[in-house]
């Protein structure tokens, strides 16, 4: 996780593990997505909205 520039899990809440550990890291989280690992392909690029809890997958990387 350490390593992560983001995370997102399927269960949770604010208050759980995952939540806080992204906090600790500075990093966004959204926790509580339904099915994130069926609809989000290994390797994929996401645009991740830790405030709302949004997850977009995107078509390419983003241009930097």
């Amino acid at each position: 996780m350490i390593t992560a520039s983001g995370l997102v899990v399927e269960r949770g809440t604010l208050l759980s593990h995952t939540a806080v550990t992204g906090r600790l890291l500075g990093v966004p989280a959204a926790v509580a997505v339904g099915g994130a690992v069926g609809r989000i392909p290994d390797g994929a690029w996401i645009e991740l909205d830790g405030r709302a809890g949004t997850v977009r997958i995107l078509d390419a990387p983003p241009e930097r």
